[in-house]
């Protein structure tokens, strides 16, 4: 009916044919020898990286930003650079402006502008992070029955402190001032949103901060919040049923935060139900006091009714014992030699001792000067090993099955997994920026860039670790051969299988310079 716009779809096929079948030849003089400045290797792997990016929308949203500015930054391309090289070569900010020209990119902006843009990342951050998450949810789909909530902290290459950077509980052992990092994921593992806290916060204070702002910016309906026993309290259990919604906490059941009643009850083989031969389960709904703050600003005890679920796993079992055994090693070479002793390696083993402790701010091994020798605390040994392989759950839903309690709670991995991306393969930590506004910027980049590597490990069907496919990526170069002519140098079947999902053609041996900006071009 159209010829005119029939035959323009052909002859841009048939030019894309073309290109894509296009020889050239180069020719090499074995004489030819290189200057110093020589570099010639680049990436394309970052290609997958930038469909992604470009599927959130964050550059329009940066464009827009860029363009009600009076000083011009490229705030969408400084924002890519910094989040192409958190995934594929951690470093430092300086580190990552003079990796720029490892991508064919526009990169083309002053390192004093990449600074100064900190402080407008800092400014539209929330908002920034409420359009990806409505992008999420058109394009991907956000599942928020139930939303994954857990806190980390991340040490700094300081020992001075300010409003941010506090000294606190270190999960690193490190000593250093940290900076606590609230994470939020959906049902799905994606990450929806975070919250930074000073260093000196205690977790479980960080849940009603978190869920307030996301109930009130994100449009959520009733969510079940699952995390660990560190936000199990009564402030956070109250805040969620008065909002409407429910939670699935962990409960201790060892030493001294369990009390008598939930310990016999653990023990007590009355109404467990077996599921094989290594899983039995029971459940109760009893009345739970709570201390809440009401609005006298006085705590106050209040009744309520929870679902206790408690399993026992052989699976479970075993992990925790091997884990005691080996901080019961720790203790007898600690007890044999003392001078061995580094805290950040031996946290733990120290319980195990009797007559042994260590100087919380020094470090030093302290005797106790009542005991003989050190020896081994074979009472505790024998009381913890009462509670090998149980686990207790408290929950507000009274209706919803044990298994499916269960079931949610061990989806708590997704985030624990998530927090272990950032600090191994995003080396998130140790943070060396110290402003407010850079502190900001630079979790910004790690939060988009664990976004972008979920989607890309969902977008293959979870085949491969993101470890695995960040290192793929980051090998998927090509080396110039002569004027504008490249060679891919690496392919495997991550790349192939990113390729076929993501629309990406890492496959191509041979390129011209027009062919790569060609390929970046589809990915925008």
């Amino acid at each position: 009916e159209d010829p005119i716009a029939h035959f323009k779809e052909v002859a841009i096929a048939m030019t894309k044919e073309e290109k894509e079948n296009e020889t050239f030849e180069f020719y090499a003089s074995g004489n030819e020898e290189m200057s110093t400045e020589t570099d010639d290797m680049k990436n394309i792997g970052f290609t997958a990286l930038s469909k992604i990016y470009h599927e959130l929308g964050i550059h329009k949203f940066l464009i827009n930003r860029e363009r009600g500015m009076k000083s011009k930054f490229p705030l969408n391309n400084m924002l890519k650079l910094l989040v192409y090289e958190r995934i594929l070569n951690p470093g430092s900010k300086l580190a990552a402006y003079e990796n720029r020209n490892h991508y064919l990119e526009n990169f083309n902006f002053e390192e004093r502008a990449l600074y100064r843009s900190f402080k407008t990342f800092a400014k539209h951050k929330e908002t920034l992070l409420r359009d990806i998450h409505e992008n999420v949810s058109m394009k991907y789909g956000r599942d928020t029955s139930n939303v994954f909530y857990d806190v980390t902290n991340y040490y700094f290459h300081t020992e001075e402190e300010n409003e941010l950077i506090k000294k606190g509980m270190s999960k690193d052992r490190k000593a250093k001032p940290i900076i606590q990092m609230g994470l939020l994921l959906d049902n799905a593992g994606l990450p929806m949103t975070y919250k930074l806290f000073s260093g000196n916060t205690t977790d479980f204070e960080t849940l009603l901060p978190m869920l307030s702002e996301v109930k009130e910016n994100y449009n959520l309906k009733r969510v079940i919040v699952v995390a660990d026993k560190g936000l199990n309290s009564g402030e956070n259990k109250a805040y969620n049923i008065i909002k409407g919604d429910g939670y699935i906490f962990s409960r201790s059941i060892r030493g001294t935060k369990a009390n008598k009643e939930i310990k016999d009850y653990v023990l007590d083989e009355t109404d467990y139900r077996r599921i094989g031969e290594d899983f039995k389960i029971k459940s109760r709904i009893y009345p739970t006091t709570i201390w809440v703050t009401n609005q006298e600003d006085k705590k106050v005890k209040v009744s309520i009714d929870e679902k206790h679920v408690v399993f026992y796993s052989e699976k479970y079992a075993r992990r925790t014992q091997h884990k005691r055994q080996e901080a019961i090693a720790k203790a007898i070479a600690l007890i044999n030699s003392p001078s061995r002793y580094i805290k950040a390696e031996n946290y733990g083993a120290l319980k195990y001792i009797v007559g042994m402790s260590v100087n919380k701010e020094t470090g030093e091994i302290l005797r106790d000067k009542t005991a003989n020798i050190p020896t081994l605390n074979e009472a505790l040994i024998a009381e913890e090993q009462k509670y090998d392989g149980y686990y207790s759950i408290v929950t507000s839903e009274l209706n919803m099955s044990d298994e499916e309690i269960v079931e949610t709670y061990q989806g708590l991995w997704k985030i624990e997994e998530s927090f272990k991306v950032t600090k191994s393969t995003l080396e998130t930590r140790p943070v060396w920026v110290w402003t407010k506004d850079s502190i900001e910027a630079h979790f910004l980049s790690c939060f988009l860039s664990l976004l972008i590597l979920r989607i890309l490990e969902m977008k293959t069907e979870r085949k491969y670790s993101i470890e695995k496919i960040v290192n793929s990526l980051s090998k998927a170069n090509v080396c110039l051969l002569e004027r504008n002519q490249y060679k891919a140098v690496y392919y495997d079947e991550i790349l192939k299988d990113i390729d076929e999902c993501v629309g990406t053609a890492l496959k191509r041996k041979y390129l011209k310079l027009s062919q790569i900006k060609d390929m970046i071009a589809e990915t925008k």
